[in-house]
């Protein structure tokens, strides 16, 4: 029987006056593997990413995570002018006691996240003079820095030029393949869902969600239906292997 590390069942949330942002949502995720949420803005996609973290408790519904999770939010903001390599380390706080200073050790698994994204010259700079992308690359290395069971992102390629985007999303595959970490990140880019992720949710309204293997749920009828958007799939070789992305066809344009 294949392990979940997360699994929630009739799921809702609402928040002051009322509002109901989540009603009945079910959803899983298998351990070692990648889920990607997509829905429009305002459908509560970071609303669910709070449920899952434990920021927030359910009011309705139930909900199951299996290991410690780290979460690497949208935009990130430091009172302080902290280093680089500072702030990688904070992802360490669980293992440092009270009073006490990082280890060797610590700042070891701190560069080692900053070497695996290409960050290693940044580790002595200013964190709040870099710019909104590479800010967004140094809170994922602090969450990788974790050692957590279960990656969260929210949007995690938002800031993020094409080519870090790229690398973002391959490190989300070999944390899964590799590792075992099981990863979920919420994006507005289903070509993003297809090509990294095992499952996918499609947030569609406040009662109404569709999870399930990413080559079933990202259709171009169900991504129509999400986003309003003609969507095509469009078929094509890379160096002799086939694959495919669904691009959004913009119609009274040109």
């Amino acid at each position: 029987m294949t392990e979940k590390s997360i699994a929630f069942e009739g799921l809702g949330f609402s928040y002051d006056r009322g509002r109901s942002v989540l009603q009945a949502y079910r959803g899983e995720v298998e351990r070692g593997k990648v889920l990607a949420i997509l829905g429009p803005n305002g459908c509560g996609k970071t609303t669910l990413l709070k449920l899952i973290i434990g920021a927030l408790s359910p009011q309705k519904g139930t909900i199951r995570v299996e290991g410690r999770t780290a979460f690497v939010p949208q935009l990130f903001q430091v009172s302080f002018s902290y280093s680089v390599l500072d702030m990688v380390l904070m992802g360490r706080a669980h293992r440092v006691a009270l009073f006490s200073v990082p280890s060797a050790e610590d700042v070891k698994a701190a560069r080692r996240a900053l070497e695996k994204l290409g960050l290693a010259d940044l580790a002595e700079r200013p964190f709040d003079e870099l710019s909104g992308g590479q800010r967004q690359l140094v809170i994922f290395a602090r969450a990788l820095a974790t050692e957590a069971d279960i990656l969260v992102l929210d949007e995690p390629t938002s800031a993020l030029d094409l080519k870090n985007q790229g690398v973002i999303l391959e490190w989300i595959r070999r944390l899964s393949r590799e590792q075992g970490l099981t990863v979920v990140f919420t994006t507005h880019h289903p070509q993003h869902a297809h090509a990294v992720a095992d499952a996918t949710m499609l947030m569609l309204g406040e009662r109404e969600s569709l999870c399930g293997p990413t080559g079933q749920v990202i259709t171009e009828e169900n991504l129509h239906r999400l986003y309003g958007v003609v969507f095509k799939r469009i078929p094509f070789q890379v160096e002799g292997t086939s694959a495919e992305t669904f691009v959004p066809i913009y119609s009274g344009l040109g």
